[in-house]
């Protein structure tokens, strides 16, 4: 279904506001939750309940065909749910909408000890975008979010917001609290609700699931050609460029300090890389950790030596794209050791993008 032109804005969420989302890191708050229609506005709050299935109305529509994930990384096997629920959605003139969950199931109950994320929650909304989802749920995973029984976020959620008319999903699939809530349950309610309910199937790559699991292990492993098989796309970190501590110019290899914002990196240590800004295409060494050898940092961030380039960088948006490992982050004795070892790296990489 085509959507309205314009730019994605965060508009109110329950007391706050954010900027456009290309520009706002997201904060998480209390807010019951919030709709992103892919070029319209954004609900939120308990209290605007009624406010998002008024969305379906401006396509025509007066329900909405659901699936619900963390949909990290938006890999190969995402896409064929949302082309499932595409076909779903089409035969009953019904949007593609997607749910969202901030922060991931897993980082509320495990904090620290959650896995990496691959995608921010800026990169998931263009993923889904490139995608032709039509609207993005994002539920914030908060304490009285996770203390809904899984009939009351049936009820309450899925049939009385969001008008749900068909729902996608895996038949593993948990929720409510306690995660008491299963498949079978979800077919119940909807045969009682008035909504269908159909199972995803796995999708297989040389015989095994992909899965965001399986692409954490491949980037780990350097495998950057079995996470690209597995993502549909090479595997990409993508920031602004900001204001360092100059370092990397003091050693004769200034560097692009790209903002991770991010808690955890899936990533450590450095690598050769294709560096994208302003519709041209550099290569590069990127090193991605805490930079041991000059005094540890809180968290990873991400700098790019790009190879023959001249020009300011600072504010850019660029995209980096991992190619290849060179090495692990090393915490070595002194500046000179470290400049030697950044030449060697860049030697490397030059090697290797000559040779490919």
């Amino acid at each position: 279904m085509p959507g309205v032109e314009g730019e994605i804005e965060l508009l109110q969420l329950g007391h706050r506001e954010f900027g456009a989302i290309e520009e706002a890191s997201f904060v998480y708050t209390t807010a019951f939750f919030l709709v992103l229609k892919f070029f319209m506005r954004v609900f939120g709050g308990l209290h605007k309940l009624s406010q998002v299935a008024d969305c379906w109305s401006q396509f025509g529509a007066d329900g909405s065909a659901l699936t619900i994930g963390n949909f990290d990384g938006v890999h190969e096997g995402h896409k064929a749910v949302i082309g499932q629920l595409r076909t779903q959605a089409a035969a009953l003139n019904l949007p593609v909408v997607v749910m969202l969950f901030e922060p991931q199931p897993m980082e509320f109950f495990a904090k620290e000890k959650a896995p990496a994320r691959l995608f921010r929650l800026r990169d998931k909304l263009a993923a889904l975008r490139a995608l032709q989802v039509d609207a993005v749920v994002v539920l914030s995973f908060n304490d009285r979010f996770a203390g809904l029984s899984a009939q009351q976020f049936v009820e309450q959620v899925l049939v009385d917001a969001l008008q749900v008319k068909t729902l996608v999903i895996g038949d593993d699939f948990r929720f409510g609290a306690k995660r008491a809530g299963d498949f079978a349950l979800l077919q119940s309610l909807g045969a009682r609700l008035g909504f269908s309910v159909f199972a995803t199937q796995s999708y297989l790559l040389d015989g095994e699931r992909v899965s965001s699991t399986r692409v954490r292990a491949a980037l780990a492993a350097g495998n950057f050609d079995l996470a690209r098989r597995c993502l549909g796309r090479p595997y990409t970190l993508v920031g602004r460029v900001s204001r360092g501590r100059q370092l990397g110019r003091q050693l004769g290899f200034p560097t692009a300090n790209v903002l991770l914002r991010r808690n955890r990196s899936v990533l450590s240590g450095v690598f050769a890389v294709r560096f994208f800004v302003d519709g041209h295409a550099y290569e590069g060494v990127a090193s991605i950790g805490v930079n041991p050898t000059v005094g540890a940092l809180d968290q990873a961030q991400l700098e790019v030596f790009v190879f023959d380039f001249e020009g300011d960088l600072y504010g850019k948006r660029v995209e980096v794209e991992m190619a290849l490992k060179i090495r692990d982050e090393l915490a070595l004795e002194s500046l000179e050791e470290l400049k030697a070892w950044i030449a060697k790296d860049c030697e490397r990489a030059r090697a290797f993008f000559a040779a490919t």
